[in-house]
């Protein structure tokens, strides 16, 4: 695909976003909000509350068989151990108005092939999201989990989707993975279908906007994703008015990348990391495990995790007094806008438009003549 249909592709979207309602926009659906304000303010839900408790669960993480007279079981371990952490995180002290997990609570991850991960990759909604926002809707609270997914409308495709579901129990957003990093991987690459992966044909599909979500609620903004080391994907999400970014780990991440996000951007981010995991086999049980953490704008920790067992690492956000004087972040954007039009990416988009790698090891042979550099 040219770039001159997805210059095409990005005007037209653009130019929908003018027309299209304020009222879906409110909500982190609709195309409206695209369209920077020139004064520095966003889109924003009245809120609900001056002060939200954010609940972040540093579970463990432990890999499902993926074999077909085992997998459905060990899932629905998975899904009973994460609904019992959430009954726990409403037993004792203040109750959360987010609960936030990592991105594998169901699953897990191991080396599986595309057709083992399609086997239990589960449907947004679906039973496993029903049961989850049974308990959201029991505690009046809003719940946030990454999952391998799968989807008619991406026919073999593997996708890693971060769930936001509301108090009332319904699902409240989906936000696609932005991208996977590749060429870093010991002869391997990731196969997980990511927006830039197919970031021509999703356009087309969902708008724009959708790109670079915010799920805009009555308790802030929030912006997902289990991305790492990629600043310029969270200025992008604080530009559109992100106030909390919530973001995913599994085996480990860099606090600084951390605490940039929110110094960079003057917004709260949490990281949530998996718990030390015993029986976690190939894995040793404390692969990366720990650190999980919610920071503030000046990029210090307001809560943290004090190990690595499981633990609810809960955090207080003035989002009314913050959003008061908060404004999109200052770029001098002017000064930068030649080269980073200019810039040429190692990795074009649209890479698994065409094909859906097998497994790890044929991922790599797709990608091993696609690098630019």
């Amino acid at each position: 695909m040219s770039m001159d249909r997805r210059s095409f592709l990005w005007t037209s979207a653009a130019l929908a976003a003018m027309a299209s309602s304020r009222a879906e926009a409110a909500m982190g659906k609709g195309l409206a909000e695209h369209a920077q304000r020139a004064d520095g303010s966003y889109a924003v839900v009245d809120l609900k509350k001056p002060v939200i408790t954010l609940g972040v669960v540093q579970s463990r993480i432990k890999a499902i068989d993926a074999a077909k007279n085992r997998h459905a079981k060990e899932m629905r371990a998975n899904l009973d151990h994460m609904l019992s952490l959430i009954d726990a995180a409403f037993y004792y002290g203040a109750p959360p108005d987010v609960l936030f997990f990592h991105e594998f609570p169901l699953s897990g991850w191991k080396k599986w092939t595309r057709e083992e991960i399609l086997r239990f990759a589960i449907e947004i909604p679906g039973p496993q999201t029903e049961e989850i926002a049974k308990k959201a809707k029991q505690y009046g609270c809003y719940i946030v989990f990454g999952a391998y997914a799968q989807d008619a409308a991406w026919k073999n495709h593997v996708l890693s989707i971060t769930t936001i579901i509301g108090p009332d129990g319904n699902i409240v957003d989906k936000h696609w993975k932005a991208r996977n990093i590749k060429g870093v991987f010991p002869g391997f690459e990731l196969f997980t279908t990511t927006i830039y992966d197919v970031l021509d044909q999703y356009i087309e599909m969902y708008g724009v906007d959708a790109v670079i979500p915010v799920t805009r609620t009555p308790l802030g903004n929030f912006a997902t994703s289990s991305v790492q080391r990629e600043p310029e994907l969270f200025r992008a999400m604080a530009l559109k008015g992100a106030e909390i970014m919530l973001r995913t780990a599994s085996g480990g991440f860099t606090p600084l990348d951390i605490q940039a996000t929110s110094l960079y951007n003057d917004v709260y981010t949490a990281i949530v990391n998996n718990a030390a995991s015993p029986g976690n086999w190939p894995f040793f049980e404390d692969s990366g495990s720990g650190g999980t953490a919610v920071y503030g704008p000046d990029s210090k920790a307001i809560a943290e995790a004090n190990g690595k067992l499981e633990q609810l690492v809960t955090a207080r956000i003035p989002m009314a007094e913050f959003r008061a004087r908060h404004r999109q972040p200052i770029v001098h954007w002017e000064m930068f806008a030649p080269v980073f039009a200019g810039y040429r990416s190692k990795y074009g988009p649209n890479l698994f438009s065409d094909y859906q790698p097998t497994d790890l090891l044929d991922a790599a042979r797709h990608l091993k003549d696609k690098s630019r550099w």
